[in-house]
């Protein structure tokens, strides 16, 4: 098993929830695919720490839906649901595209920059293959221009749906040009905030979270023009 794992902890982070972060991104990228099978002590020595962190993680992985149990061996990634997906997305672009509408129409000036440096994090990423890197940057780009809005409950509840979206092709797209699209797309959106063009970061949004039932699910997909 390879993981592309960052080993560094998190600011105030525990084993538990770096291993789980490991393993979740790896699982949700593709790179752990399902019916790959997880043992604790394997993982334990992957890791480098005790049984116990790694335990714990898996079974917030089990609660997640992202393993099961297999009995006498360990656990199971479990296979992605085409309509859970579906579900999920849907709910995404009823929420992320009108966030970004409205963020365009007091967009902060003097923030482009430090999401100019995350957009590029995101690009880089992309262009070193390390799926790790990318989704968390990703991560952190989209829940960052969603907090400017000052709705927490809106990020927790775009930062959960993203958590659970699960993006089984991506590993395979990191020697195609379509990650580093997708990817380009970040600084796109970031165009569309600061001329303050609601229109065309809604649309935008809309194209880039489709990625996830598309290019980032392993079908074909043709790019909007």
């Amino acid at each position: 098993m390879t993981l592309s794992s960052d080993q560094r902890l998190e600011p105030g982070e525990s084993l538990r929830a770096r291993v789980e972060r490991t393993l979740s991104l790896a699982i949700i990228s593709g790179e752990l695919a399902p019916g790959t099978l997880l043992t604790v002590p394997r993982l334990a020595e992957r890791f480098a720490v005790s049984a116990t962190p790694v335990r714990e993680a898996i079974l917030d992985l089990e609660k997640r839906g992202f393993v099961e149990p297999v009995r006498n061996k360990g656990f199971r990634v479990t296979a992605v649901s085409d309509d859970l997906l579906h579900d999920i997305v849907e709910i995404r672009l009823l929420l992320e595209p009108p966030a970004m509408a409205r963020l365009a129409a007091a967009f902060p000036a003097d923030r482009l920059e430090a999401l100019r440096e995350q957009a590029d994090e995101i690009v880089t990423g992309a262009a070193s293959g390390d799926l790790t890197a990318y989704l968390l940057a990703d991560q952190r780009f989209h829940l960052d221009l969603t907090a400017m809005l000052g709705n927490t409950v809106l990020v927790e509840t775009i930062a959960e749906l993203r958590a659970r979206t699960r993006l089984v092709g991506l590993a395979s797209l990191v020697e195609t040009s379509m990650l580093h699209v997708s990817a380009q797309e970040h600084h796109r959106i970031l165009d569309h905030l600061a001329a303050g063009d609601a229109d065309a970061v809604s649309d935008l949004m809309r194209q880039h979270i489709r990625h996830a039932v598309g290019w980032w699910a392993g079908k074909a997909e043709e790019p909007a023009g």
